[in-house]
């Protein structure tokens, strides 16, 4: 199966990224043709700091390498290096409605703690784009993104029926983390909150200790065990085990749990799985992550240039 997913280099990468798509990332790798790309131009649909653009594209860049993305068997590259994504996302926009965009959820969360930019609105059309220039066919995302894989497909579909058969219907490949939460439990983990509510892939072991350590519970003994404590609970699973989780739960259930005893196991067990990557991340140099990016985009180059031509053609615009 051809596989599409993007990541944005909009700041340092936390255990959601990892838990919600760079780890699923390299299981894909292993059975599929895959393509990921660093979302570069889906990063300045809100506000940015551009003096320091170019140096989160390197580290996303490095990060997704030290979690396990190897060049040797999927393609890495950088969005804004193919012009073609820009092309077709405007093409597509001639047959998106704006009643399929004015329902996107995530453009209404985003808007209201941004301006309300056409580019952010518009940032599904790009999104469906960027999987659709490469026809494919399937696309791992966290359940906030099925609804712009949803989108991508009727905008498939819809163009199939208008101008021909042209692109695969892409399904979305949904990772088995479940959705992390802020540290605070104030929604989900996000690079935009503050440093304490997330533990970044390249924090130290005393600093996520103290995360940790000062993460939101419940008191332990109420009926109802808050939303907070239960994402500690998912987060203990992926990290130390069910068998440790269960543990912990059974004690929660049974009102006894001390969380300043499961709290440390809690931070071993991520920076146990934290420290190979980021003793890779340290040997990766800007210049082999600048070779790495342009070989990717030199193999795509011909495809992307390909298929767009395939599909102006279809659409009228290409001179007989």
């Amino acid at each position: 199966m051809k596989v599409f997913s993007g990541i944005q280099p909009s700041g340092e990468f936390h255990i959601g990224n990892y838990l919600g798509a760079m780890k699923n990332w390299v299981k894909l790798q292993a059975e599929h043709d895959c393509i990921f790309c660093i979302v570069d131009l889906h990063a300045i649909t809100v506000d940015y700091p551009k003096d320091e653009m170019a140096k989160r594209i390197l580290d996303a860049t490095k990060d997704a390498l030290a979690v396990g993305i190897d060049p040797e068997k999927s393609i890495l590259f950088r969005q804004s290096d193919i012009h073609e994504h820009a092309e077709l996302g405007w093409l597509l926009n001639t047959i998106t409605t704006m009643g399929e965009l004015n329902r996107m959820t995530q453009y209404k969360e985003k808007s209201e703690k941004h301006e309300q930019r056409v580019g952010l609105f518009d940032y599904p059309v790009l999104m469906a784009a960027d999987i659709l220039l490469y026809k494919a066919e399937g696309v791992p995302v966290g359940e906030d993104q099925t609804q712009h894989v949803e989108l991508a497909r009727d905008l498939a579909e819809r163009f199939n029926n208008k101008f021909g058969e042209t692109f695969p219907v892409p399904k979305a490949l949904l990772s088995e983390a479940k959705r992390v939460m802020s540290l605070d439990g104030q929604g989900k983990m996000s690079k935009s909150s503050a440093p304490s509510s997330y533990i970044a892939l390249h924090d130290n072991p005393d600093t996520i200790r103290q995360k940790i350590a000062s993460a939101t519970t419940d008191d332990g003994k109420s009926t109802e065990i808050s939303s907070a404590t239960k994402n500690l609970f998912g987060l203990l699973e992926v990290f130390a085990g069910k068998e440790v989780a269960d543990k912990f739960i059974k004690e929660r259930e049974s009102g006894t749990i001390k969380y300043s005893e499961m709290k440390p196991v809690l931070a071993e067990a991520i920076i146990k799985e934290l420290e190979p990557i980021q003793h890779k991340r340290a040997s990766i140099t800007d210049e082999q992550v600048k070779e790495i990016l342009s070989q990717g985009a030199a193999k795509l180059k011909q495809v992307a240039s390909g298929n767009l031509t395939e599909i102006k053609q279809k659409m009228g615009l290409v001179l007989q």
